[in-house]
């Protein structure tokens, strides 16, 4: 008889939520899922209240991917005001294990388990058994790693997108300066995030002046505008947003670089999040990659990694159900 296990995927947008049925040899199927918008509720414990009044399930265990840092099993969201505690999700479920995880590492996680087409490869590289960076823009930037222990992967956290932004030349210092008049504090989620390439047009446009097409001025006043800077830079029909979509990959590219060597990174990079795939053409087109390779006399070591973005919106979700039915087995 199969046992259930629950994941969920839990960002300051959306939280994602799925059951999933795990068999004898340990595969995983989806009973059923959901997606809610994470600020129509006052925390997690009410999602995941109104998503088990759905079914009779007994679940047996459950992680979470959340953004922010967990720390004694307890988690202050980074981009919500919810307060997340293992042990009341707990007793929410029926007394099974959970596993709460930062939400890279998440991602992370679940990186190991799609399937090679649901990757984008942008560099082949040398495939290795070594740690894996990873990488995700969205409502902010996740940084996590796979440590290779040398029999298998482990998932490891960080914050490592709230360390100081570090421009590499004029327009970069520039930037830093401009957003240093709006922030008490710049770090790479200022301009690396949806948030950021928001920051990024305003910096070009207002700053440096450079010309924003009439039509996209006049979608920023009523749509997401980091949604359309991007499809106006992707596309090239606006200057402004052309350039700010330019400048975000190669900030994206070098801060990856700087990951892939503070955790030797030897068995690649994968890069996550949404921004990567609605971006996708201009993350192939030589320039994310070129500044992730800009490290000196480490170009030729990072030139090895293979460097691949994850097209799986569930890819997150799928690491917290794999990581769920690992406590299975404990």
């Amino acid at each position: 008889m199969a046992r259930h296990v629950l994941a969920g995927d839990i960002g300051g947008t959306k939280t994602n939520l799925a059951l999933y049925a795990v068999d004898r040899s340990r595969g995983l199927a989806v009973v059923r899922e959901a997606s809610v918008p994470s600020r129509r509720y006052r925390g997690l414990e009410a999602v995941l209240a109104e998503f088990l009044a759905g079914g009779r399930e007994r679940v047996s265990a459950a992680a979470f991917g959340i953004a922010g840092p967990v720390v004694d099993g307890r988690v202050k969201t980074t981009n919500l005001p919810w307060v997340v505690r293992g042990e009341r999700l707990e007793r929410l479920i029926g007394g099974g294990r959970v596993r709460l995880m930062n939400d890279l590492e998440a991602t992370a996680y679940g990186g190991l388990f799609l399937p090679r087409r649901r990757i984008a490869w942008l560099a082949r590289g040398k495939r290795r058994r070594g740690n894996v960076a990873v990488i995700a823009a969205g409502t902010g930037l996740g940084e996590a790693f796979l440590y290779w222990d040398g029999e298998r992967y482990r998932p490891v956290p960080t914050e490592g997108g709230h360390a100081d932004f570090a421009p590499r030349n004029d327009k970069e210092l520039a930037l830093l300066v401009y957003l240093q008049k709006r922030y008490p504090r710049v770090s790479y989620e200022r301009v690396l995030s949806g948030p950021g390439l928001v920051n990024i047009f305003s910096f070009l446009s207002e700053e440096l002046g450079r010309p924003v097409a009439p039509r996209v001025r006049e979608r920023l006043a009523r749509e997401d505008p980091a949604a359309v800077i991007g499809e106006a830079g992707v596309a090239g029909t606006c200057p402004a947003s052309a350039e700010a979509v330019e400048t975000f990959v190669a900030l994206y590219g070098a801060q990856a670089g700087n990951l892939a060597l503070t955790v030797m990174s030897t068995g690649g990079l994968f890069v996550g999040g949404g921004i990567a795939v609605k971006l996708l053409p201009r993350m192939r087109d030589g320039t994310f990659v070129s500044a992730f390779l800009d490290k000196g006399r480490y170009r030729d070591f990072l030139a090895a990694m293979p460097i691949g973005v994850l097209l799986d919106p569930k890819t997150a979700l799928l690491g917290a159900a794999h990581a769920a039915a690992e406590l299975l087995r404990r």
